[in-house]
C-alpha cells in the first residue's frame, strides 16, 4: 500500500515561517540565572524550587568546603557568582579589601525580622554589606548513657574516665578559646600570659583525647566510637536523629558564636535577583522551613514561633539567655592570630 505523499510547502512560504521563528526567539528574554556559592545542603531544596518559580528564574549551587577556599578563588578573580554564604569573620575581610556590594535595604524589606538579639553582637549590625543566614555554636555532645554526672562546662574535657573516646575540634580558635572561656577570658584575647595558660590547659585536656577532629565526630559519636565530642549546634542537630542517647549542652563558661551570611559580591551580574532571593530566605515561613532543614538557626525572630517546639527547646539550638551573654563572635586579629598559630602548634606538638 502506498500513502500520498505530504505537499511540500512553497519556499517562500517556508523562508517566511523561518524567519518568523528566528524573530520570535530573538525577542523571548533569556531566563535570568542565579549563581549562589555555598556550604553544602545550606539550602532547602523545596524553597529554591519556590523561588525559581515565582521569579521566573534558575537558581545554580556552586560548594565550597572552607571560608579559606572561597576566599581565594573570589580573590583570584572568579566572578561568576551573585550571593555567597561567608563566615561573618571572612565577611569582615572581604569587605576591607573591597570585595562585596553595599546593600540596598529598600529591596530588603524582610530585614525587620532579623533577630536584634543577634545584631548586638554581630560584625555587621547594620547590615550595610551582609545579613545574617545561618547562626551556630559550639558546645558539647555526648551519650548520656555512657557520661554519668555530666556538667555543662568545659571542664569535663578533664575527665579521664571516658577511656579516651572523646574528641575536640582541629580548629585553634574554636579549642584555645574553650580553653579561654573556661578560665573567664575572651576569646578574642590578644594577651600573651592568657594564651599560655590556654596552652596549658588543652594539653592536659588533650591527654583524655582520642584526637582533634572536624568531621568524623559526628558519626563517631552516633555510632558510638566517640561518647563525648566538642562540636556545631548544627551537626548534633543532624546526627540527633539518628540516636536519641545523644544529649548536646553549652557549657556555663561561654562559648563561641558564630554566623554565615548572605553577602553579593562586587562582581555580581543578577544584582536585582540576588536582592531579592535574600529577602526571600528572611520571609519567616522559609526562614523557619530552612532552619529546620539545616540543623542550624536563621537569626529571623518572626520565624521562631513557627518552628517545631522540639527544635525551640533543643538547647543545641537555642542558647540559654545567660550562656548566650557569656558567648562572643570569634573575630579575626589580623596580624594578631600568629600567637593563636604558634600556641596551636604547641598544642599539637606537644605529648
Amino acid at each position: 500500500m502506498t500513502f500520498p505523499r505530504r505537499a511540500a510547502l512553497p519556499v517562500l512560504a517556508l523562508t517566511a515561517l523561518t524567519a518568523l521563528a528566528l524573530a520570535l526567539t530573538g525577542c523571548s528574554k533569556p531566563q535570568p540565572v542565579l549563581h549562589v556559592y555555598t556550604w553544602a545542603d545550606y539550602i532547602q531544596p523545596e524553597l529554591i524550587r519556590q523561588f525559581e518559580t515565582q521569579t521566573g528564574s534558575r537558581v545554580v549551587i556552586d560548594t565550597f568546603d572552607s571560608n579559606e577556599a572561597m576566599y581565594a578563588k573570589i580573590k583570584a578573580g572568579a566572578s561568576g557568582y551573585d550571593l555567597i554564604t561567608p563566615s561573618s569573620y571572612m565577611v569582615s575581610i572581604m569587605n576591607r579589601e573591597g570585595l562585596l556590594r553595599p546593600l540596598d535595604h529598600a529591596k530588603l524589606p524582610n530585614l525587620k525580622n532579623v533577630d536584634p538579639e543577634y545584631l548586638a553582637i554581630a560584625l555587621d549590625p547594620k547590615m550595610q554589606h551582609s545579613v545574617p543566614y545561618m547562626l551556630t555554636n559550639t558546645g558539647i555532645a555526648y551519650l548520656k548513657s555512657k557520661v554519668p554526672d555530666f556538667q555543662a562546662s568545659w571542664s569535663a574535657f578533664d575527665r579521664a574516665d571516658l577511656g579516651r573516646r572523646v574528641t575536640m575540634l582541629n580548629d585553634m580558635r574554636e579549642t584555645i578559646g574553650a580553653a579561654l572561656k573556661f578560665l573567664g577570658y575572651s576569646l578574642n584575647t590578644t594577651s600573651d600570659q592568657e594564651l599560655e595558660q590556654a596552652r596549658d590547659l588543652v594539653i592536659r585536656w588533650k591527654r583524655n583525647l582520642a584526637k582533634f577532629e572536624n568531621e568524623q565526630y559526628k558519626s563517631g559519636l552516633a555510632s558510638g566510637e566517640f561518647v563525648m565530642v566538642h562540636g556545631y549546634s548544627g551537626d548534633i542537630v543532624q546526627v540527633q536523629g539518628e540516636n536519641e542517647d545523644i544529649a548536646f549542652a553549652a557549657p556555663q563558661e561561654g562559648t563561641s558564636v558564630s554566623c554565615d551570611d548572605l553577602v553579593i559580591p562586587k562582581s555580581a551580574k543578577e544584582v536585582d535577583l540576588a536582592h531579592a532571593f535574600v529577602d526571600f530566605l528572611h520571609d519567616p515561613k522559609n526562614a523557619a522551613a530552612n532552619s529546620e532543614f539545616i540543623g542550624y538557626l536563621c537569626p529571623n525572630s518572626a520565624s521562631y514561633p513557627l518552628l517545631p517546639e522540639e527544635f525551640r527547646a533543643n538547647p543545641a539550638v537555642f542558647l540559654d539567655p545567660a550562656v548566650r551573654a557569656r558567648s562572643e563572635v570569634i573575630l579575626d586579629l589580623g596580624d594578631e592570630n600568629r600567637k593563636y598559630t604558634r600556641v596551636w602548634d604547641q598544642i599539637k606538638a606537644a605529648d
